[in-house]
């Protein structure tokens, strides 16, 4: 046995395996039934199938689609059954809920409050309401033996002008759960520096935000949120592998953009299956991130939209073991960058990954031990029979 064959990892031990999620959005990651329940509880009747089963395809299928008006339509969907404050609170239980089954141990959730405004609810209300969702999906966990805590991300719509508001109101909760600011949105047209008021205002009070860049549009955004915007990790960022160059012999050079994000370590935050959802490759081989990997970018794996995707962390990273062998080390790899790229106080990300994560896998990764004496004590049984 090689020690890539003893580090493989099954389906199984995939699930099993501690892991880190910094860009997954809230409205994005509801369960069908939910939204039909929540659907039918504000008399929203737009839905477009009313089977948890069939909604739930739907939306893949939107997502899938390669229509941005069918697309853009799935979270209109989601977005106007959360409206109220029981509703959020529900959406945001299950949220943590259905990611501590999955094997996270720690999650950055996005939300945009001020779409959540329709029903009358303020700013305030709204924010309360998904962090004590949150604080009840991670109690429900704990209680079935999973371990899991989640901050949250508030975001401002980039189309919009709320983003100094909304990185004033994620400055006032900073203490209360949430822990950074966003901005996500068409980037085509709606370049960070229209926003940087808010920027600016996050720096002065010493406080963290990302920024959805290198997604669609390319380079231009990535050098405007770093050296303009002054974010502190790229939503996405998939983009930085048009600064990088392969030779016919193998050979790689980076541009100066990729040369800064690398030497900087500043956190990509990549979502395999959404971008390919969005065109950013053509499959999972062909996703930047197996480069990235071997040049050693500060790269972590993500689930962007866990509802339209049809996906969760662990089929993400199995998606990346079948494309790329990777193996138990490779995961512990991402999953180190992740924690090591979170929004909580230092001490607390070094508690996580020599507490939980790197034992985690160290157990996983000791497993074929006893698998191979297991064996050996069946077959030596059964000769002496």
């Amino acid at each position: 046995m090689t020690s890539q064959t003893l580090n493989t990892p099954t389906a199984e031990q995939i699930r099993r395996a501690p892991k880190v999620l910094l860009h997954d959005h809230l409205d994005g990651g509801l369960r069908p039934g939910t939204i039909i329940d929540l659907a039918r509880a504000v008399g929203y009747a737009a839905l477009p199938e009313s089977e948890p089963d069939k909604l739930g395809l739907w939306f893949r299928e939107a997502a899938d689609s390669g229509s941005l008006e069918r697309y853009l339509e799935t979270f209109a969907h989601t977005c106007a059954v959360m409206q109220t404050r029981d509703a959020l609170v529900r959406v945001a239980a299950e949220c943590a809920e259905d990611l501590a089954e999955d094997g996270v141990v720690y999650a950055e959730v996005r939300y945009a409050p001020e779409q959540h405004l329709e029903s009358g609810l303020t700013l305030e209300e709204v924010v309360e309401a998904v962090n004590e969702g949150f604080r009840e999906g991670e109690r429900i966990a704990r209680a079935a033996g999973r371990r899991i805590r989640v901050g949250a991300l508030l975001t401002a719509m980039r189309h919009a002008a709320r983003a100094l508001e909304i990185a004033e109101l994620a400055n006032r909760y900073r203490d209360e759960g949430v822990v950074g600011f966003d901005i996500a949105g068409a980037e085509a047209g709606y370049p960070p520096t229209r926003h940087l008021d808010a920027f600016e205002y996050l720096k002065r009070e010493n406080n963290h935000f990302t920024i959805h860049a290198g997604e669609a549009f390319g380079l231009p955004s990535i050098w405007q949120a770093l050296q303009w915007c002054g974010a502190d990790r790229l939503g996405h960022g998939v983009r930085i592998i048009d600064d990088i160059t392969v030779s016919e012999d193998g050979r790689v050079r980076l541009g100066r953009l990729a040369s800064y994000v690398r030497d900087k370590r500043i956190p990509l935050e990549l979502c395999p299956t959404s971008n390919l959802q969005t065109g950013a490759a053509d499959s999972y081989a062909a996703h930047p991130i197996g480069l990235l990997r071997k040049l050693h970018f500060r790269a972590t794996v993500n689930t962007d939209n866990r509802l339209m995707s049809g996906t969760s962390m662990s089929r993400e990273f199995e998606h990346l073991a079948d494309a790329f062998g990777y193996t138990l080390d490779d995961m512990q790899w991402f999953t180190v960058n992740g924690m090591k790229s979170a929004f909580i106080p230092f001490d607390e990300r070094l508690a996580m990954i020599n507490d939980v994560i790197k034992p985690g896998y160290a157990e996983l990764k000791s497993e074929w031990l006893f698998r191979q004496t297991a064996t050996t004590s069946e077959s030596s049984t059964a000769e002496s029979r």
